[in-house]
């Protein structure tokens, strides 16, 4: 579909939406109330209108747009973990190393993690999918893959919960030591 059809669509849509508008709004009692129903619906139906067009020519993708994590809606509350960045030390190429950040939900509302995402693929976080009442606790879990990895590593997972910011950010970091590098010595 080119855009000319969209804009044809939208239009169409926009003359429906000022019809209904008014019809309504003659349908209302109150010669004054009546005018501002009018204006109010007109502008709203413009809004809505204006708001599908800039999504229907958006360059972003419906994929993307998906990739994007929902920070939950409603009221905020906070979060206090008991460490935000691990050193698990040294280990060798392609060991696994798993750590868990215990947390509090300190705020006056559920805490709800809606997503939980690691820098790349080697590094796994899993939280809990359920609200944590208020002054309750719970963990992440994060595992770091050193398959293919070899000296200094530093990996952030990024927690999106309904928190002040929405975001949280944890560090897993470390020295992986590569076959490559021990043969060297």
């Amino acid at each position: 579909m080119n855009i000319s059809k969209i804009r044809f669509s939208f239009s169409a849509l926009f003359a429906c939406l000022v019809s209904v508008a008014l019809f309504t709004a003659c349908a209302s009692d109150g010669a004054s109330s009546v005018k501002d129903a009018a204006q109010s619906k007109v502008a709203n139906a413009a809004k809505t209108v204006n708001n599908a067009a800039a999504g229907a020519t958006n360059s972003m993708t419906d994929a993307a747009a998906a990739a994007v994590p929902a920070v939950p809606a409603g009221p905020t509350t906070s979060i206090k973990f008991e460490e935000t960045e691990f050193d698990f030390g040294t280990v060798d190429q392609g060991e696994k190393v798993t750590h868990i950040y215990k947390f509090a939900n300190t705020g006056n509302e559920p805490l709800i993690i809606s997503n939980a995402k690691g820098s790349c693929g080697c590094t796994v976080p899993s939280w809990p999918k359920e609200p944590i009442p208020v002054g309750g606790s719970g963990e992440i879990q994060v595992q770091f893959d050193s398959k293919g990895k070899k000296n200094k590593q530093s990996k952030k997972v990024t927690l999106t919960a309904n928190t002040d910011p929405a975001q949280t950010f944890l560090t897993i970091k470390g020295d992986v030591n590569a076959p490559e590098a021990a043969a060297a010595n």
